[in-house]
């Protein structure tokens, strides 16, 4: 635990000292997490304003040249109890639950030579519905996030309204 071994670490080098002693910036703590095409690196490192944790997310785009990209962040280290704690709260509060959600069950219709599938699901990304336009000869589909049900739902009886108007003409 980062915050742990920051609590054991002595008093911080002077400036001074720090910039007179020309040793190369080294890390006082490292570790690093995979998570599918992620990696997460966390430093503790000390510089001439003090010490810090540097967080360095990498995402594998796939192979080839230019495929791996990455953000980072530095937080005072006198801040990652506060920053440890309101991350925790997040969490809680808006964190994914490991048991699967209860979702409405998937339904069809037939018009003409094509049957239409509306099926609910999740996977990591969240809730989603995934609309399928399947003939004797091919199957295509969409996939609509949840966060967008009431857009798009809105959106498509818009359309239905106009094409009702046009037809009454």
């Amino acid at each position: 635990d980062f915050i742990e071994h920051y609590a054991q670490l002595g008093p911080s080098q002077p400036p001074e000292l720090a910039q007179a002693a020309d040793e190369p910036r080294r890390a006082l703590k490292s570790e690093f997490l995979v998570r599918e095409n992620r990696k997460y690196y966390m430093d503790l490192k000390e510089n001439q304003r003090g010490r810090f944790l540097r967080v360095r997310q990498t995402v594998n785009r796939g192979p080839g040249l230019g495929s791996t990209q990455g953000q980072t962040i530095a937080l005072p280290a006198q801040g990652l109890i506060e920053f440890r704690d309101a991350l925790a709260k997040l969490i809680d509060d808006y964190g994914v639950e490991e048991e699967p959600a209860e979702l409405p069950e998937g339904t069809s219709l037939t018009v003409d030579n094509k049957r239409f599938f509306f099926d609910v699901g999740s996977n990591k990304y969240g809730v989603f519905m995934r609309v399928s336009e399947v003939k004797p000869t091919y199957r295509n589909s969409i996939t609509v996030p949840y966060k967008v049900w009431a857009k798009f739902g809105h959106t498509f009886c818009k359309y239905s309204d106009e094409m009702k108007k046009i037809q009454e003409k």
